[in-house]
């Protein structure tokens, strides 16, 4: 006669839940909030990222370094004219001389609203399109009316931040992954324990009639159940303290790390995680198992 199925009362005997499985829920509860917390510091940055190229690109500064107020107010004049007919320019505004001094202030004091100090005159510039052409035509446009004129991407100023940035993105897909593979292997050679440590149940079963893939799927399905649990508590944790450093971030009137925050997307994705690591779960005990039945039976 063949088993078609196990019932629960042998699914407990076999995978005693009394120690072990809630040692593995455990287990997968701080796998879970560590997978969770490096997804969420990639999810976070790979937003924050986008957001930076975004801010950035088809941005340009011009900066009129000319000491005489005169020939300086000249050439702004020139520049702007120049930029507002250029092609493939949206917009060019002078920053207001009020607000230059409000960013001085930190390193000249009140000296910075100091009318007869030569600080340069500063154009914001957007282009319509990103790419370097737009911003070398810019660049001669402007040098043929203001000699003086130097012109800054932004692009290039923040390049470093951006590049530092995606190593980040790169590093927290890379814990990811390396948890996944440890998750893999803890239920591997959870299986094959206590797939050992039941082996004389396992033989009775095979001469009752019991085929591998039925055994196989009493053990994956315990450990699935298991995975499952001590994900979602891990995960929520996980999710909480995200949730708190987020709020705390958004209280640092940063600019930059206003960017660090995660959309519907990225929370769903890590509502997610539980489900994704128990069906790992569910395919390491099924290859777990069935490669030691192979052997030992």
């Amino acid at each position: 006669m063949r088993i078609g199925f196990i019932t629960a009362a042998a699914d407990r005997r076999l995978l005693d839940e009394r120690g072990g499985t809630r040692a593995m829920m455990w287990i997968m509860a701080i796998m879970l909030f560590l997978t969770a917390l490096a997804a969420a510091l990639g999810l976070a940055t790979l937003a924050a990222t986008a957001l930076l190229d975004r801010q950035l690109v088809g941005r340009l500064t011009v900066q009129i370094v000319e000491p005489s107020a005169p020939a300086r107010a000249a050439q702004t004049a020139a520049a702007l004219a120049a930029l507002r007919a250029a092609p493939g320019v949206r917009d060019a505004a002078e920053v207001d001389r009020a607000r230059l001094a409000a960013l001085l202030r930190p390193w000249l004091g009140a000296d910075g609203a100091d009318p007869d100090l030569p600080i340069p005159a500063m154009i914001d510039v957007d282009l319509t399109s990103g790419g370097d052409a737009a911003a070398a035509s810019v660049a001669a446009a402007v040098a043929r009316v203001a000699p003086s004129a130097r012109v800054d991407r932004h692009q290039r100023w923040m390049s470093p931040v951006s590049g530092f940035m995606r190593l980040v993105i790169w590093l927290a897909a890379g814990l990811v992954a390396l948890i996944a593979g440890a998750t893999a292997a803890v239920v591997i050679l959870a299986a094959r324990a206590s797939l050992e440590t039941h082996r004389e149940t396992i033989e009775v079963m095979h001469m009752l009639g019991s085929t591998d893939m039925q055994i196989a799927r009493l053990f994956q399905r315990r450990i699935a159940l298991d995975t499952l649990l001590g994900g979602a508590v891990g995960t929520v944790l996980a999710v909480a303290v995200a949730a708190a450093l987020g709020a705390r971030l958004a209280t640092l009137g940063s600019d930059l790390l206003d960017g660090l925050a995660l959309g519907r997307r990225d929370w769903a994705l890590l509502a997610l995680l539980p489900f994704a690591f128990a069906l790992l779960a569910t395919v390491a005990a099924r290859y777990a198992v069935l490669g030691a039945l192979r052997k030992i039976l």
